[in-house]
């Protein structure tokens, strides 16, 4: 029984894990869009998507919640750039594009996850 274990684990431990996907959630924020494999742009759609929601209470929790969350760059790019763009979007602040390429190596199927 799969109880209490969702979430893909990228071959990593707990803490080092947790470092690799809020490097991947700054670097979509940073850039907008990223190039990534397919698993790990579907682990970080849901946490990029809640980061918006909670950019977009627009008040002083919110934006100490993001900086505890991100690095100070991110949080507040997101915070006065990226989630104004949506005040009026109740949802679906992202997307994932597939993409005819694969990873050379391994042939990972690989995805572009943007901002709408």
């Amino acid at each position: 029984m799969r109880h209490l274990s969702k979430g893909r684990k990228f071959g990593r431990i707990t803490g080092r894990r947790k470092s690799f996907i809020a490097g991947i959630i700054n670097n979509l924020i940073m850039e907008g869009a990223i190039m990534t494999t397919t698993a790990r742009a579907k682990e970080i759609k849901p946490k990029v998507e809640k980061m918006v929601t909670l950019a977009k209470r627009n008040n002083l929790s919110a934006l100490r919640l993001l900086m505890a969350r991100l690095p100070k760059q991110a949080a507040t790019k997101l915070y006065y750039e990226v989630a104004p763009k949506y005040k009026d979007r109740k949802g679906g602040y992202t997307r994932i594009i597939k993409t005819a390429i694969s990873r050379k190596r391994d042939a990972a199927p690989q995805v572009r996850i943007e901002f709408i």
